[in-house]
């Protein structure tokens, strides 16, 4: 079996092996499931297809920015409303912004493994 190697970018997860390397495609897999509900991982179309499961993760990363998106641009309308004290709204607004940026870099590392994936089964 003859290994290729893709050049990988800096948003390449340290979880996933280097494309064209031993098991990288079992690696990818693993990091992509912890990514999607358990209930996702389990299902056999998604587990014999990793392509498949980066779409799925895909998908539910940009849900989850989204929601995190939301979140922040409510919170200074909604908090105060439940009873939220001003520190504790400012602390929210911190979270959900760090939040967001972190889920964009997951989402630019999915895009990655994905796209590996799909040019390693052509």
């Amino acid at each position: 079996m003859q290994l290729t190697t893709t050049r990988i970018s800096s948003d390449w997860p340290c979880q996933v092996k280097q494309p064209g390397s031993y098991d990288w495609e079992r690696s990818a897999a693993k990091w992509l499931r912890e990514l999607v509900p358990a209930r996702y991982a389990s299902y056999p179309a998604l587990i014999r297809h990793p392509v498949l499961l980066a779409r799925h993760a895909q998908i539910q990363v940009q849900n989850e920015i989204r929601v995190a998106r939301t979140a922040l641009q409510t919170a200074r309308a909604d908090l105060p409303a439940l009873g939220m004290p001003e520190s504790v709204i400012e602390h929210t607004i911190k979270l959900y912004a760090a939040e967001v940026m972190q889920l964009q870099h997951i989402a630019r590392s999915v895009r990655a493994v994905s796209q590996a994936l799909v040019d390693h089964g052509r």
